[in-house]
C-alpha cells in the first residue's frame, strides 16, 4: 500500500512511495505528530539521480524489518534536496559540523522542534567500512533519546547554535579593487592541472563557474596561463568519458583525474552552465570545436530534456537496469554489429573501444587520441576517419536508444530552468539562431505562466500540476538574469520589464538592508530552525552571487543606481572570503570582475531581421565581451523603450541606416554603420570590457 509520498510531485519522493516506511513529506503534519508523541524525527534527504540514495533505499528502506524499526521509533520524513534546498542547506551544515564531511543520502535525527542532534550520510545494512549498520544507528539514537534526553537536548542546542553561527558569519568588508581578482587567480594557479585540465586530483568536477572567472581573467589581464588552462580543461572534458559522444551532454563528474569514468548522472544545471562557457571560449579563440560542443548539448536538451509545455527536466539517472552507467557502455562486437566490421574498426580506433574495455569489461567512449594517430591505427586517412565518425553517431545513438533508459527526473525547477533558459538565449544571440531564441522564449513564457501563482514565483512544477513550494533566492535571481539575456537576444522590452519586476521582488523579500546580506528564503517563508544563507558557489551559483550578477547587468541597462549599490554591498561582504577561497566563489568573482570593469555598452538602432541590422548585431555577438551589455531601438518605436533603457536615449539611425553606438557609462564613440567599423571599435578596448 502506498505511503504518504504517493501524492508528491518529486520523482525522488515518488520512488519511495511503496516503501514499508511510514514516510511523511516535510510539512506541519510530520512536525505536529513528532511534538504530540514526543518522538524524534528521522530526516532522510537525497535526490532522484543519486546512486547511493538508490542503494540505501534498496538495502534499508525496502527492508520490512528495518522499516518496522523506523516506524516504531521515529517520525520519518523524506526530502528532495532539489525541491527544498533550504532544508538541505541547514541540515547538511549540521552533518558537516558533526562528521567533517557531507553527501547524499543524508540521514539526520531531529528533535520535534527540528533541531538536529545526530546524523551522517549513507549507512550500510550491516557493519562495514568502519561504519555501524543502519539498524544499530537507529537503536542507538532511540536509546539516547529515551535514556539520556538531557544530553540529546544539549547536543541539539549546541549544534543548532554552531550552524546558526556559520550562517550569521559576517566576514569583514573587503575593498573592491582589482587586487582582489589578482589574488583570487593567484590562489587558483597552484591547483591548475595543465595536462588534463580542471583542478588537480580526483574526482574531477567541471567547475564552470571557476573556468568562467579564469577566462575573464585572461580577457582582463592577457595572462596566457589563464587561457591555456581554460582550453586544456574544455578540450579534455569534451574528449573524455564525462561527455556523451553519441547523445550530447556532460555527466556530473569523473571519478578519476582524467575525465574518463564519470558518475553517469546528467544534470540540467551542469549543462546549462557549460553551454555559455563553451560559446564564450569560441568567441575568445575562434576554435569551432567549442561551438560544436555547445550546440551538441543544446540538441540533447531539446531532444531528451524538454517537456511538451516547454519546461526543462531536471536530470537523467546514473543507473539503468540497476547498474550504474550500463546505458552508455559498448563492446567491440556491439559497435561492429551496427556499423559493420570495416567502419566499426575505424570508430573503435577513434573512441578507444577495446576487448578488455575500461569500465567493468566494457568501454566508455572517449576521444583522447588525435585524429592522425587513430587514422594510422585504422589504416585510413584522417578525412576518412572523420567521415566514418560523423556518420556513425546517429545509428549508434538509435541502437542505444533501444536499451533500457536511465530514470528521468521530470520535475521542473525554476532556478535550473532559468540557467538553461539563459544558455539558449545566449546561444540564440551569439550564434544568430532563431531556433534557439524560440526555445528560450517558449521556456520563459512557460516559467512566467506556470511557475508563478497569484503573482508569486514558485520552485517546482510537474506534469500539469500547479506549481508549489515558494521560490527561493536563486530562483528569483537566476530567472531575472536569464531574462536579461533573453532581452539581449530578442530586444523585446517585455523581458527586461519582467526581469526588473523579479529583481524588485527579490530585494523586497530576500535582501536585508540593515545587515547588507541576502537570505535564501523569503521574509514570509516557513520558519525553520534558522533562516538559511549560503554564500558559496558550488555546482550552481549561490543565490547571493546570482543576485549580484543580475543587479549589475540590470543597473547597467536600466540606469538604476539602487541596484548597483545593493550589488556593491553584497560584494563587499564576500570579497575577503572569495580571495582566500576562490574555488568556492567563482560566480561572485565574475560579478566582481563586471563591477570593477567599465562595461562596454552597445546601443543599436535598426530593425532585427533586416540585413544591415543583423550584420552589426553579428559583430557584437561574435566578440567576447564578458562585461558588455547591448540594447536596441527600432526606428519606429515610441519613447517608452528609451525611458526604460537610458542607453537608447537620443540614438538615431545615422543616414537612415542601421547604426551602432559603442559607449562606456553612456559616453559614446562615433556612431557607425559598417560592421568593420564596429569591429574596430570593439577591438580597440583595453581588455577589461
Amino acid at each position: 500500500m502506498p505511503n504518504r509520498l504517493a501524492n508528491e510531485t518529486s520523482p525522488y519522493l515518488l520512488q519511495h512511495r511503496d516503501n514499508p516506511v511510514d514516510w511523511y513529506p516535510w510539512g506541519p503534519d510530520a512536525l505536529q505528530r513528532a511534538r504530540a508523541e514526543e518522538r524524534p524525527i528521522l530526516l532522510s534527504v537525497g535526490y532522484s539521480a543519486c546512486h547511493w540514495c538508490h542503494v540505501m533505499e534498496h538495502e534499508s528502506f525496502e527492508d520490512p524489518q528495518t522499516a518496522a524499526l523506523m516506524n516504531e521509533l521515529f517520525v520519518n520524513v523524506k526530502v528532495d534536496r532539489e525541491e527544498r534546498p533550504d532544508i538541505d542547506s541547514i541540515y547538511m551544515a549540521a552533518v558537516q559540523q558533526m562528521t567533517g564531511r557531507g553527501g547524499w543520502p543524508m540521514t539526520v535525527f531531529l528533535t520535534p522542534e527540528g533541531a538536529p542532534f545526530y546524523g551522517g550520510t549513507y549507512y550500510p545494512p550491516e557493519p562495514r567500512y568502519g561504519m555501524p549498520s543502519f539498524r544499530q544507528v537507529l537503536a542507538g539514537v532511540a536509546e539516547a533519546w529515551k535514556e539520556r534526553r538531557g544530553d540529546v537536548d544539549q547536543s541539539a542546542a549546541d549544534l543548532t547554535e554552531a550552524v546558526r553561527h556559520g550562517t550569521d558569519m559576517r566576514p569583514p568588508p573587503g575593498a573592491l579593487e582589482p587586487g582582489v581578482l589578482d589574488r583570487a587567480f593567484a590562489g587558483l594557479l597552484p591547483r591548475f592541472d595543465y595536462g588534463w585540465g580542471g583542478l588537480a586530483g580526483a574526482p574531477k568536477f567541471p567547475q564552470p563557474l571557476t573556468i568562467d572567472f579564469v577566462l575573464r581573467t585572461w580577457k582582463r589581464t592577457g595572462n596566457p596561463d589563464a587561457l591555456r588552462w581554460v582550453e586544456a580543461t574544455l578540450r579534455r572534458m569534451a574528449s573524455g568519458g564525462i561527455y556523451d559522444h553519441l547523445g550530447g551532454g556532460f555527466a556530473r563528474y569523473s571519478v578519476d583525474a582524467h575525465w574518463l569514468v564519470p558518475h553517469f548522472e546528467k544534470m540540467l544545471y551542469d549543462n546549462a552552465l557549460l553551454v555559455p562557457l563553451y560559446l564564450n571560449a569560441w568567441q575568445a579563440t575562434g576554435a569551432d570545436e567549442y561551438r560544436a560542443v555547445a550546440e551538441d548539448v543544446l540538441r540533447w536538451v531539446t531532444r531528451e530534456m524538454t517537456s511538451p509545455e516547454g519546461g526543462f527536466y531536471s536530470a537523467l539517472d546514473a543507473d539503468s537496469e540497476g547498474e550504474e552507467g550500463l546505458f552508455y557502455l559498448w563492446t567491440p562486437e556491439g559497435i561492429d554489429a551496427v556499423l559493420g566490421a570495416e567502419d566499426g574498426a575505424v570508430f573503435r580506433a577513434y573512441y578507444g573501444v577495446t576487448p578488455e574495455g575500461n569500465f567493468e569489461g566494457q568501454t566508455i567512449l572517449h576521444a583522447w587520441r588525435t585524429v592522425e594517430a587513430a587514422a594510422r591505427e585504422a589504416g585510413v586517412t584522417p578525412e576518412r576517419l572523420m567521415e566514418v565518425v560523423a556518420h556513425a553517431r546517429q545509428p549508434l545513438y538509435e541502437t542505444r536508444a533501444k536499451r533500457v533508459w536511465p530514470g528521468l527526473d521530470d520535475k521542473i525547477l525554476t532556478a535550473w530552468n532559468a540557467m538553461m533558459l539563459r544558455a539558449f538565449a545566449e546561444a540564440g544571440r551569439i550564434l544568430g539562431s532563431g531556433e534557439y531564441r524560440r526555445i528560450a522564449i517558449r521556456n520563459a513564457e512557460f516559467l512566467l505562466s506556470k511557475l508563478r501563482v497569484a503573482g508569486r514565483l514558485q520552485r517546482t512544477y510537474k506534469e500539469g500540476q500547479q506549481a508549489r513550494i515558494g521560490a527561493f533566492l536563486d530562483d528569483h535571481a537566476l530567472l531575472a538574469d536569464a531574462l536579461v539575456s533573453l532581452y539581449q537576444a530578442t530586444f523585446d522590452a517585455r523581458w527586461l520589464r519582467e526581469a526588473r519586476a523579479l529583481m524588485d521582488q527579490t530585494l523586497e523579500r530576500f535582501w536585508d538592508d540593515d545587515e547588507g546580506v541576502f537570505y535564501d528564503t523569503a521574509t514570509d517563508a516557513e520558519t525553520l530552525v534558522i533562516r538559511p544563507r549560503d554564500l558559496w558557489d558550488n555546482a550552481t551559483p549561490s543565490g547571493s552571487s546570482a543576485a549580484v550578477h543580475a543587479l549589475l547587468r540590470l543597473a547597467e541597462l536600466l540606469g538604476d543606481e539602487r541596484y548597483r549599490r545593493v550589488a556593491e554591498r553584497a560584494l563587499e561582504g564576500s570579497a575577503d572570503l572569495a580571495t582566500r577561497v576562490p574555488a568556492g566563489f567563482g560566480y561572485l568573482l565574475s560579478a566582481l570582475d563586471f563591477h570593477l570593469s567599465t562595461p562596454t555598452e552597445i546601443a543599436f538602432v535598426g530593425t532585427p531581421g533586416e540585413a544591415e541590422t543583423e550584420a552589426l548585431l553579428a559583430v557584437a555577438a561574435r566578440t567576447y565581451l564578458p562585461n558588455g551589455v547591448t540594447a536596441l531601438r527600432r526606428p519606429e518605436e515610441d519613447g517608452e523603450v528609451e525611458e526604460l533603457v537610458p542607453l537608447l536615449r537620443g540614438r538615431t539611425a545615422r543616414g537612415g541606416r542601421a547604426t551602432a553606438y559603442v559607449c562606456e557609462r553612456l559616453a559614446c564613440q562615433q556612431p557607425v554603420n559598417e560592421p568593420a567599423e564596429l569591429a574596430a571599435q570593439l577591438g580597440a578596448g583595453d581588455g577589461g570590457s
